[in-house]
């Protein structure tokens, strides 16, 4: 059956399947608490990711190389007396659990803290949140580029890609999780109002830009890539590439690209 038929529960128990090792494990067990927490929670597929939902998103399910992550997208609002929130702690709206290989998860805590979410998403609340993020929303530059203040690590990222406007939000939000699941351990910065990606530091290989029709990735050491993204500069070794709407991300490649460029040294900047 071809991807675009297949259903959100297919489209998960084939990531599950693909994951032949610990991850799949840990996946295919937090797949089971979900739907014992709550058996009106929907399982749907956006981001290529798992995403499970009642009322708006309960949480997400990623898989990286070196841990399996749980996104609750509004998990700063909710409580945690277990302490199971390890990940994206410094942002306002969402909180993530990282599974680690061995780690072991507080499966009732998990369960309350699923049940919790569900709630939330159900109550009164969800009004004043909305109102709250719409008074500190980002003011958008030339090309809906969002302005955000420069700041290092994820949560500056998040708030510029969360600001992005329309389709646009979705492709930044998937190459963002390329980056991560392709370089562990990224470095990551919002500088000049784009996203900035580097290995420790050893400077930054990648950045992206929104403009009106199309988001621009930017590659430093892109003419030392093989083969090189399409994207001719004035600049010497940089190469771009620009992601429009109805051309989909080539994710093979892309991941490639990343792969070679994280391994060159980066541009001081």
């Amino acid at each position: 059956m071809p991807s675009a038929q297949k259903s959100a529960a297919q489209l998960i128990s084939a990531r599950i399947a693909e994951l032949d090792d610990w991850r799949g494990a840990v996946l295919r067990r937090v797949r089971k608490l979900i739907k014992e927490a709550d058996a009106g929670i929907v399982e749907e597929w956006k981001w290529s990711v798992p995403v499970w939902s009642r009322d708006g998103i309960v949480c997400t399910g990623e898989s990286y190389k070196k841990a399996v992550k749980l996104t609750f997208a509004k998990g700063a609002a909710l409580k945690d007396p277990a302490k199971l929130f390890n990940s994206s702690l410094e942002g306002n709206v969402r909180r993530a659990i990282d599974i680690h290989e061995g780690g072991k998860l507080d499966e009732r805590a998990f369960k309350e803290l699923v049940r919790a979410a569900v709630a939330l998403n159900a109550s009164g609340e969800k009004k004043p949140v909305k109102a709250a993020r719409k008074a500190a929303k980002p003011k958008l530059l030339s090309g809906d580029n969002p302005q955000i203040a420069k700041g290092e690590g994820d949560a500056p990222v998040q708030k510029y890609i969360a600001a992005i406007p329309g389709w646009k939000r979705d492709v930044a939000r998937r190459v963002d999780a390329l980056v991560v699941r392709t370089v562990p351990g990224v470095r990551k910065a919002v500088k000049w109002n784009s996203p900035f990606y580097g290995v420790g530091e050893e400077g930054w290989f990648l950045s992206f830009h929104c403009f009106t029709k199309y988001l621009k990735v930017t590659f430093f050491r892109g003419t030392s890539l093989r083969p090189p993204p399409p994207g001719e500069s004035k600049h010497k070794e940089v190469r771009y590439l620009d992601i429009y709407e109805d051309e989909p991300l080539d994710e093979a490649q892309f991941t490639a690209w990343l792969k070679q460029a994280s391994r060159l040294p980066g541009e001081k900047l």
